[in-house]
């Protein structure tokens, strides 16, 4: 199965790569800023949730960099957002293609995940000008360019096969039960509150760490800010398991949807 998807992943990667340009121009029609936005957009959500936590609601974390832990936890937990929405509909959008001519379907979640992942590429431009700009040399706050930096974009890959995979699985069920559209909404909502984005675990009692510790969008966001915040490269083991839970999740996702796609043409 591996072997013909990445065969056709070759053969068909002319396509995927048009499907992520149209994804560009509707996202940005008649927008006077166009791609600028996908840096404006997060930079000013970062902003204003910065604002609402760090003096509003007053989260502070004594000896770290509150602005730059909590952006970290956003920048992924939006790209996961952001791409598992899109997939969605990433099949039941395109029946009208689908049904016309002969395209591996598997290539339409991968589009929206992959399409996500470049505009969250342009993201990381104002996570790191808040990196260096901000910080407190004195307190300790203050975040530094290190060695581990490297490790980032294997903890992104990890992250991009494990959103893949999950996107697999909702373009999948969303063919049978519409209702998955709205429902997944409330998911991430709940989520987003199951996940350390704006607290800290330290918060919460012992037995209850353990359990958000399995939360796999927990695992990508401690390892970005183990490396960013604290400047800590990451175990073998830990390592290990991001990856296990990336392309574990990916291939569950790609196999589910391989079993099912053959009868998408009846429900669409």
């Amino acid at each position: 199965m591996i072997k013909r998807t990445l065969l056709n992943f070759k053969k068909y990667s002319f396509l995927l790569t048009e499907l992520i340009k149209r994804d560009f121009k509707v996202k940005y029609k008649r927008s006077f800023l166009g791609v600028l936005w996908s840096i404006l957009y997060p930079l000013l959500m970062m902003s204003v949730m910065a604002l609402v936590f760090s003096n509003m609601f007053k989260f502070n974390m004594e000896g770290v960099n509150y602005l730059v832990y909590l952006m970290s936890g956003l920048l992924i937990f939006n790209y996961f957002s952001e791409a598992t929405n899109n997939t969605l509909t990433a099949v039941v959008g395109n029946f009208s293609l689908i049904n016309k001519v002969y395209i591996p379907k598997y290539i339409f979640p991968l589009a929206k995940c992959l399409f996500a992942g470049i505009n969250f590429l342009f993201t990381l431009i104002p996570f790191f000008l808040i990196v260096m700009l901000t910080g407190d040399p004195v307190a300790g706050t203050k975040c530094s360019i290190n060695i581990y930096y490297l490790l980032i974009p294997f903890v992104f890959a990890c992250m991009l096969m494990f959103t893949i995979g999950v996107g697999y699985i909702l373009s999948t069920i969303t063919v049978f039960v519409r209702d998955v559209i709205y429902i997944w909404g409330i998911m991430l909502t709940i989520l987003n509150y199951f996940t350390p984005v704006f607290y800290s675990l330290d918060i919460l009692p012992v037995y209850l760490q353990t359990v958000f510790k399995f939360n796999p969008l927990y695992i990508y966001i401690n390892s970005l800010r183990e490396i960013v915040l604290f400047g800590h490269g990451l175990t073998i083991p830990y390592m290990l398991a991001m990856l296990a839970v990336g392309v574990g999740t990916m291939l569950v996702g790609m196999l589910i949807f391989r079993k099912k796609q053959d009868k998408f043409v009846y429900y669409i």
